[in-house]
C-alpha cells in the first residue's frame, strides 16, 4: 500500500504498526490526502488551524 508519497507513506506505516484496520487506515490516507490537495499540495506541517477550517468550511458548504 506504498504511495508516491513519503509522507502518506509515513503514516500508513505508523497506523500499520499500530494494527489499525486497512480500512481505517485507508479512510484517514484519503481525507488526508484530500486535505492536501485542497491546499495545492502544500504539507501539511506548513498548514495551521486556518488550513483546516478552511477545508472544512469548503466540505460543509461545497459538498
Amino acid at each position: 500500500m506504498k504511495t508516491r508519497s513519503p509522507y502518506l507513506n509515513y503514516i500508513t506505516d505508523y497506523m500499520i504498526t499500530r494494527h489499525y484496520l486497512l480500512r481505517t487506515v485507508n479512510a484517514y490516507l484519503s481525507w488526508i490526502a484530500n486535505f492536501i490537495h485542497f491546499h495545492n499540495k502544500c504539507h501539511p506541517s506548513l498548514m495551521g488551524d486556518n488550513e483546516v477550517v478552511a477545508f472544512l468550511d469548503h466540505l460543509v458548504l461545497q459538498k
